[in-house]
């Protein structure tokens, strides 16, 4: 596939992107490198596809959260405007269960924990960026030490992480707050820079039915992280690490 920083997705690129569908919602596995809507600059996003993802409908799906332009992983759709509201609401009360995994320097102190630091946004000239700020919206992220790897860079760690709240960037400050920033990150990170952000949207879980268990839908490893997963102790999953719909 070309690189999808430089081109908007074709239809066969985001057609194999389908993770799940059914008639509420679409799960994508959303590549690295592109943003999910257009920005102020226009160009090149993920959105321009989605009109390949009707599958009958009149209209196209519309996204029901974002994720940041260098995160791959789950990116849940809604299919209609009432799906939209439903899974506004799921994710605005916290029933939907995002799992994150990521590639962090340096190892956390302590084998798994939490996060407890409030954010607020700052300006800086041309451009912004979150900050820890008491005074902040309240951001909670769990984690937990999955493998160790030493690297000529120094250690690194394979963290799994579950956000409880949706603030902008969490997982990154929260992370940097731990000391140990995403591997690739150019903002919270540690210069230089020369490895791409290895943060991935691991797996979501949607309670879509109140009276049936959640819809549990996971997103393949992309490649650029593999390598330090692997070098971290992932062996990979039972079913060949493809697409997956089960326990995260």
């Amino acid at each position: 596939m070309a690189n999808p920083a430089a081109a908007g997705l074709t239809e066969e690129e985001i057609l194999a992107r389908v993770l799940y569908r059914d008639g509420m919602v679409l799960v994508i596995d959303k590549p690295a490198g592109i943003p999910v809507h257009a920005g102020f600059g226009g160009g090149p996003n993920l959105e321009q596809a989605f009109v390949h993802l009707t599958f009958g409908l009149p209209k196209p799906p519309s996204l029901a959260h974002r994720l940041d332009r260098d995160t791959s992983g789950c990116l849940v759709l809604g299919r209609h405007t009432k799906a939209l509201r439903e899974l506004g609401d799921m994710f605005a009360n916290g029933s939907v269960r995002k799992t994150y995994w990521a590639v962090v320097e340096g190892v956390p102190k302590n084998t798994e924990g939490r996060v407890k630091a409030a954010m607020s946004k700052v300006d800086q000239g041309a451009g912004w960026k979150m900050k820890v700020d008491p005074k902040g919206q309240e951001a909670i992220t769990d984690y937990k030490v999955r493998g160790v790897s030493e690297t000529p860079q120094g250690k690194r760690a394979w963290l799994e992480l579950h956000p409880h709240t949706g603030r902008t960037h969490q997982i990154r400050v929260h992370c940097a707050e731990l000391g140990c920033p995403v591997v690739g990150d150019k903002v919270y990170g540690r210069l230089p820079i020369t490895d791409p952000l290895m943060l991935h949207a691991r797996g979501v879980a949607l309670p879509l039915h109140p009276k049936r268990d959640p819809i549990r839908v996971r997103a393949p490893i992309p490649k650029h992280m593999r390598d330090d997963l692997v070098a971290c102790g992932y062996t990979g999953d039972k079913s060949g690490d493809k697409n997956l719909i089960g326990e995260i």
